[in-house]
């Protein structure tokens, strides 16, 4: 059993083409979530996006260099990865220095490829100029070109039009069992997310070895137990900055930060005999930008298992070190001996619950209310902050919208103590939980307030002339 990953656009070409206004472009006008943190690489952007209903990652690969005649062994090679990694490559030339050596060479890697490639010729403003700027790019001998100007959107909407055409519906959940729950499995190299898996699973299904990097790509397994269904997705490892030299795995990092997308609870291993570092929060901290439910297995127990001291030091680096997601059930395991691991499902099931479930409006209010009550949010550019209402706009995970008159003056420190408010009302201690504040509308609401002066600001009866 497999479910697609979703498709990866690659943006290629030489550098100044105007790929970055590219690529700012579109997130800007799809209201994308871009993650510009370095612990992919330096140089690399990637987005993901939605048009026309179908979701792609759209992934900068910085720009490819050439000398003014051919391209060096480097640069073919990182054109030739790109190539050979992406599902639809998007290839941008600049329209205003007509065709370079280093174009033609880069279209002819591309006509050896049996996938999708859009022949885009940017910096063309209008239909006016096409005529002229378009005609020498007709040398390339493609079926089709399509002229765009990245800085102001002509030639947008049939571009990304004819690109959702070739995209794969949004198939994430078809052929899977109503009530399968999806797991992705994150983590450092080497820290034993396929033999996890294997260890699960009971058979083996991943080539599991010593070498790092040896997953290159996500991998699905569907298991079925006590009546639940598990989609398991086995990813690449995600090395530290610097470390992603070789631009095929930079490739599978997104990929592996892609699963995130699809799954609804992330497993991330942490290699106990080597203690927490600095990449594995920053793993932690993808899957809360994806708002996703998290369990952490301290893999390699067995490793330290008659080390008391350093097993007791462990834990406390690993509870300072994830303050920020402090709900994440640890669970401490062995992939080579199985131990610990009957606790997973009982834990998976206990955090699947909590991150689908659902409140009435009366219980989240009433936990509004007391929380006002107990302590009041601070002054806001001298006016006191007014908190009238709140509600539950979805699940997966748990979102509340709560209604006040200046939502820009609620501080992180207020925020984090309602959000602890709720956990602690609401029983939910092992899910992250999503706090959206808004301001009313102008319009009258019979709406209850819920600030410290509640009792004084019941409506008046008014005043007989």
């Amino acid at each position: 059993m497999s479910v697609n990953n979703i498709a990866m656009v690659a943006l290629i070409g030489r550098p100044n083409v105007g790929k970055s206004t590219f690529f700012n472009r579109l997130t800007r006008s799809r209201d994308a979530i871009v993650d510009p943190t370095p612990g992919v690489t330096r140089d690399r952007h990637y987005a993901r996006l939605t048009w026309n209903d179908k979701p792609y990652m759209l992934v900068d690969t910085g720009g490819i260099d050439d000398d003014g005649e051919l391209m060096t062994q480097h640069i073919r090679k990182q054109a030739l990865q790109a190539i050979e990694e992406a599902d639809i490559i998007i290839f941008l030339m600049d329209g205003r220095q007509s065709l370079t050596p280093g174009d033609y060479e880069i279209a002819t890697l591309l006509r050896r490829t049996d996938k999708k490639v859009f022949f885009v010729v940017n910096k063309i403003d209008g239909p006016e100029q096409e005529i002229n700027l378009l005609s020498p790019f007709y040398e390339l001998g493609v079926e089709k070109l399509w002229p765009l100007s990245a800085e102001h959107s002509y030639g947008f909407n049939d571009l990304l039009n004819e690109l959702s055409d070739q995209l794969p519906d949004d198939d994430t959940t078809l052929d899977l069992p109503l009530n399968t729950i999806r797991l992705a499995f994150l983590g450092r190299p080497n820290v034993g997310k396929s033999s996890m898996i294997n260890q699960i699973i009971g058979q083996e299904r991943m080539v599991v070895s010593d070498i790092s990097g040896t997953t290159r790509d996500s991998v699905d397994s569907l298991l079925t137990r006590d009546d639940y269904n598990y989609l398991l997705i086995d990813t690449a490892g995600i090395r530290r900055k610097g470390k992603t030299t070789d631009k095929l795995e930079k490739f599978s990092i997104l990929k592996s930060l892609g699963s995130l997308t699809r799954c609804e609870i992330a497993v991330v291993l942490i290699d106990a005999s080597e203690g927490i570092t600095e990449q594995d929060t920053t793993v932690i901290g993808y899957t809360q930008d994806h708002g996703r439910a998290c369990i952490i297995l301290l893999n390699k127990w067995d490793l330290i298992k008659g080390d008391v001291k350093r097993q007791k030091q462990l834990l406390e680096e690993l509870a300072m070190a994830t303050k920020f997601i402090a709900f994440a059930p640890v669970i401490k395991v062995s992939a080579l001996t199985g131990s610990g691991i009957k606790r997973l499902f009982p834990t998976i099931g206990a955090v699947h619950r909590q991150f689908n479930q659902r409140f009435s409006t009366s219980k989240i209010n009433q936990i509004l209310r007391d929380a006002v009550e107990r302590h009041e949010p601070s002054m806001h550019k001298g006016r006191r902050l007014k908190l009238y209402y709140t509600a539950q706009v979805k699940t997966a995970p748990p979102t509340f919208v709560v209604i006040t008159n200046a939502p820009k003056g609620i501080h992180f420190s207020y925020e984090r103590y309602l959000i602890n408010k709720f956990r602690d009302g609401l029983g939910l201690d092992r899910t992250p939980i999503q706090m959206i504040f808004k301001e009313r509308s102008q319009r009258k609401t019979k709406d209850q307030l819920f600030d410290s002066r509640s009792k004084d600001n019941k409506r008046k009866p008014k005043k007989k002339h």
